[in-house]
C-alpha cells in the first residue's frame, strides 16, 4: 500500500516538475526590466508623443508669423468689347485727347502679381500668440510626463499581481503535496483498521478542495501573466518569472507633511495646470491686442500686358502697409470676456486640484500604514497558526484530537501563509502608489 502511496505521489510530482524545467526556458524579469519595456511599449505614451508633437508645431506655426508673408498671383481674361477712353493732359495746355478714334480691338488682358510683407507692428499678438503656444507646450510635455508615472505605476501593479497569483500557487502546491502524503497514510491507518472511514474522507475531501484552490491559482496566474505580456509588448505565450527580491526591500517613510509638500511641487497635473493657466492669461493680452493696428514693410512687382493697347514691366513698389480694423473697438471686448472666463476656471481648477493632491497624498499614506499593520498581524498569525498546527499535530499523533481537528489547523496555517506575502506585497504597492501621488516615482 506505501507503494501505492508513492506512485499517486509520484504521479502528482511529474507535472510539477515538468514545470519547473519548462520554467528554463522562461523570461526572467526584473521590475526594472519591466519598467523599461513597459515605457518602451506603452500605447498610451506613443499617443502623448504625437500629441507633443502637435504642440511643438504649434509653437512653430507661431514663431512662423514674425517671417515675410510672399504671394504670387495672376491672371488671364478675356474681354467683350470694351470702350476705352484715355485722358491726358499736355505739359503745355488744357486740351484733352481720347482714344475714341483708335481703331485698336481690345479682346485679351494679362497680369501678374508679386507681393512681400514683412510685419513690423501687430500690437503684440505674435509676441503672444508664441507665448501661448509655448506655455500649451510645456503643459502637453507635463502631461507626457504624467502618462509616463502612470504607466510606471500600472506594471508595478500588474507585476505585484502576477507576483501575489505566483506565491498563491507555489504555497497552495505545497500545502496539496503534504496533504497527499497525509491522505496516503491515513490510508494505510484505516486499511489496517486503525482509522475510522469518515475521518479518511474528510482529509481526501480537504486535498481535493486544495487541488481545486491550485487550478483556480493557477487560473489566476495565467492571466495576470498574459496582462503582464500585453503590458510591456511581448508574445501572450511568454511565461514571466519573478524576481521575488524586488517584494524584500525595506520602506522607509517622510512624515505626512513632506509628502503633501513634494507632491504640490512635483505633481506633473498640477504644473501642467500652471502652464494653461499662463497661457490663459497671455490670450487675454493677445485678445486685447486686437484692438490696435498692424503696421508691415510692403513690396511688390507688378506686370502687364493689353495686347494693342499698353504693356507694363518692372513695375516694382516698396513701403510702409497700415492695416486697422475699426470693427475691433466693439467686437473685442467679448473676446476678452471669454478669456477672462477661461482663466478664472483654470485658476479654480488648481485651487480644486491641490485639495485632491493632498486628499491623495493623506489617503495613500494611510493605506501604506495600514498595509504594515496587517503585515505585522499575518506575520503573528503564521506563527501562531504553524505552532497550533504543530501542537494540533502532536496532539493527533497521541490520539488527543481528532481529524477534523488536525485539518482545520492546517487551513489555518495555508490561508496565514497566503495572507502574509500578499501583504508584503501590498506594502510595496502601497508605497509606490504614494511616490506616484507624490510626483516622485519617477525618481525611485
Amino acid at each position: 500500500m506505501f507503494l501505492t502511496g508513492s506512485i499517486f505521489l509520484l504521479a502528482f510530482l511529474i507535472p510539477v516538475l515538468s514545470h519547473a524545467q519548462d520554467t528554463t526556458n522562461a523570461k526572467y524579469l526584473s521590475l526594472q526590466e519591466a519598467i523599461d519595456l513597459s515605457i518602451k511599449n506603452s500605447k498610451q505614451l506613443k499617443s502623448s508623443e504625437a500629441r507633443i508633437e502637435e504642440a511643438t508645431g504649434a509653437v512653430r506655426e507661431a514663431e512662423d508669423n514674425k517671417l515675410p508673408s510672399a504671394s504670387v498671383s495672376g491672371s488671364y481674361l478675356r474681354l467683350t468689347t470694351p470702350t476705352v477712353s484715355l485722358k491726358t493732359k499736355a505739359f503745355g495746355g488744357g486740351s484733352d485727347s481720347t482714344g475714341g478714334g483708335s481703331s485698336s480691338k481690345i479682346s485679351q488682358a494679362m497680369y501678374g502679381m508679386f507681393n512681400v510683407s514683412l510685419p513690423i507692428y501687430a500690437g503684440g499678438r505674435i509676441r503672444y500668440g508664441i507665448e501661448s503656444a509655448k506655455y500649451l507646450q510645456e503643459a502637453v510635455t507635463l502631461d507626457g510626463e504624467g502618462n509616463k508615472e502612470a504607466v510606471i505605476l500600472n506594471t508595478i501593479n500588474a507585476y505585484t499581481n502576477l507576483y501575489k497569483a505566483s506565491v498563491t500557487v507555489n504555497v497552495v502546491k505545497q500545502n496539496l503535496l503534504q496533504s497527499l502524503h497525509r491522505d496516503s497514510v491515513l490510508s494505510r491507518l484505516e486499511q489496517n483498521g486503525l482509522l475510522a472511514r469518515n475521518d479518511l474522507l474528510k482529509a481526501q475531501l480537504q486535498s481535493s478542495n486544495i487541488e481545486l484552490s491550485v487550478l483556480d491559482a493557477e487560473n489566476n496566474q495565467k492571466i495576470a501573466n498574459v496582462n503582464m505580456n500585453l503590458m510591456l509588448g511581448l508574445p501572450e505565450q511568454t511565461q514571466i518569472v519573478i524576481d521575488s527580491s524586488s517584494f524584500e526591500k525595506p520602506v522607509s517613510l517622510k512624515n505626512l507633511e513632506e509628502y503633501e509638500q513634494l507632491a504640490l511641487q512635483n505633481r506633473k497635473d498640477i504644473l501642467a495646470l500652471s502652464f494653461r493657466e499662463k497661457a490663459a492669461s497671455t490670450g487675454i493680452a493677445a485678445a486685447k491686442a486686437e484692438m490696435y493696428p498692424s503696421i508691415a514693410l510692403t513690396g511688390g512687382y507688378v506686370a502687364a500686358d493689353i495686347p494693342h493697347f499698353i504693356t507694363i514691366t518692372n513695375a516694382i513698389t516698396f513701403g510702409v502697409g497700415v492695416k486697422y480694423d475699426l470693427g475691433s473697438l466693439w467686437k473685442t471686448k467679448a473676446k476678452i470676456v471669454q478669456a477672462q472666463a477661461r482663466e478664472k476656471e483654470i485658476s479654480a481648477g488648481q485651487a480644486q486640484l491641490d485639495d485632491d493632491v493632498r486628499l491623495q497624498v493623506n489617503k495613500d499614506y494611510e493605506n501604506i500604514l495600514l498595509s504594515q499593520k496587517k503585515t505585522e498581524v499575518y506575520q503573528k498569525a503564521v506563527a501562531q497558526a504553524t505552532e497550533n498546527y504543530r501542537i494540533t499535530k502532536n496532539k493527533y499523533d497521541n490520539n488527543l484530537v481528532n481529524t477534523s481537528d488536525l485539518l482545520d489547523a492546517n487551513v489555518s496555517l495555508l490561508q496565514s501563509e497566503i495572507s502574509l506575502a500578499v501583504a508584503k506585497a501590498d506594502v510595496l504597492l502601497a508605497y509606490d502608489k504614494l511616490l506616484e501621488t507624490s510626483g516622485l516615482i519617477n525618481n525611485k
